[in-house]
């Protein structure tokens, strides 16, 4: 597996116009994908980032160049998702957010997996 940080330096982000408001911002990735860790197989899925900024926002081209190094990478859902609002929390310092990722069905079961992060807790 690589090194998170590695994946994280992809991440951009630009000035929020409006921070003293409290607003949500949410991003659809479709066609995110990894590789199963115990299988080799591609993993399919959709990823939903929602979130409230604070002083920054993601930089999209950026969040898209981040999400392909995952392309090939040998990770089970969970950790993928986590690993994703890891980076996400340490470079966007949101206020609040939410990472949904959605598994296009594997041998009858689909999965989604919520991760949820907010800067009050």
């Amino acid at each position: 597996m690589s090194n998170s940080a590695d994946f994280r330096e992809t991440l951009e982000v630009f000035d929020n116009p409006s921070p003293s408001r409290d607003y949500t911002i949410e991003h659809h990735c479709p066609e995110f994908t990894s590789v199963c860790p115990k299988t080799g197989q591609p993993d399919y899925g959709k990823l939903v980032f929602t979130y409230i900024p604070d002083e920054v926002c993601v930089e999209l081209k950026s969040l898209k160049m981040y999400l392909q190094r995952f392309r090939n990478e040998g990770i089970f859902y969970e950790a993928v998702t986590n690993r994703i609002m890891d980076d996400f929390v340490a470079v966007v310092k949101p206020r609040q957010a939410t990472v949904e990722s959605q598994w296009t069905p594997r041998g009858g079961l689909r999965s989604n997996i919520t991760v949820t992060y907010s800067a009050e807790d």
